[in-house]
């Protein structure tokens, strides 16, 4: 694919559940290497859009291409048609995502937890893709907590964990779900320390958080949604320090209040 696309291409995207519309026509684009933070009160729709491109929610209307690629449809004489399972599965595999949960298996220790994907769903060796799962844990600074189980880890260790299991696919892009949100405040900075290094690394990241301060500091873009349309985007120094819509100077007000720092 030519590196002049996108990373990622959300043209239009239509989500609703019910009789309630999540989505409204949201357009986002995201360049190789960027970081995108999504920010914006609670039930404005950022995080569906992430499922929606990782096709854990499907779309009523609208385009979601990832490294030139249409997700969750292929085009067969003009017409496009759902993906199979199979093929939705090949997609995600590009596609790292962290939850607000960590969602480690319980009875597998952490590298077993690593170790999982890559062997199960793209063929490697236990011994090489126990070979990587180390060097991943070295890389979110748990070298020595391989073989610990998730109920002997904190929080903190869990979610850094999940990070390496999402790393240890080899994705062309991270999409974070407010990663931190599940955590004690004492432990959220080992959590954006990792993601500030993947971001200095160039790892392509949409990051949906409350932590203007790792905004300001990680971010090239800032995206704010409001009642599931993007009500202001733009350079993250612009937006943080001079919004421009109500909606994100009544947001960051609120936030910088509770959260000084």
């Amino acid at each position: 694919m030519t590196h002049t696309l996108p990373m990622v291409d959300v043209r239009g995207v239509h989500k609703r559940f019910g009789h309630i519309e999540v989505l409204k026509g949201v357009d986002l684009e995201v360049a190789r290497g960027e970081v995108t933070c999504l920010l914006g009160r609670s039930g404005s729709g950022k995080s569906t859009l992430l499922r929606c491109i990782n096709q854990l929610e499907s779309i009523e209307g609208g385009e979601i291409f990832v490294d030139g690629e249409r997700i969750g449809y292929q085009e067969k004489r003009g017409k496009l048609h759902p993906l199979s399972h199979r093929g939705v599965a090949r997609q995600r595999q590009s596609i790292g995502m962290v939850f607000q949960r960590f969602n480690l298996f319980s009875h597998m220790t952490a590298i077993e937890n690593i170790v999982e994907a890559p062997s199960g769903v793209l063929g490697l060796s236990k011994a090489a893709a126990r070979e990587r799962a180390r060097e991943l844990l070295d890389r979110v600074g748990l070298g020595d907590r391989g073989d610990h189980y998730p109920r002997q880890l904190s929080g903190g260790q869990q979610q850094r964990v999940a990070i390496a299991r999402a790393l240890a696919m080899e994705p062309t892009v991270m999409l974070f779900d407010e990663p931190t949100s599940a955590l004690d405040p004492e432990l959220v900075g080992e959590v954006l320390g990792v993601m500030r290094d993947l971001a200095n690394d160039g790892m392509t990241m949409i990051v949906v958080t409350h932590e203007v301060s790792f905004a300001r500091e990680v971010a090239d873009t800032v995206v704010f949604l409001d009642g599931g349309e993007v009500v202001e985007r733009g350079a993250s120094a612009q937006v943080l320090a001079n919004p421009t819509h109500d909606s994100t100077r009544t947001f960051l007000a609120r936030v910088l209040r509770e959260d000084p720092q």
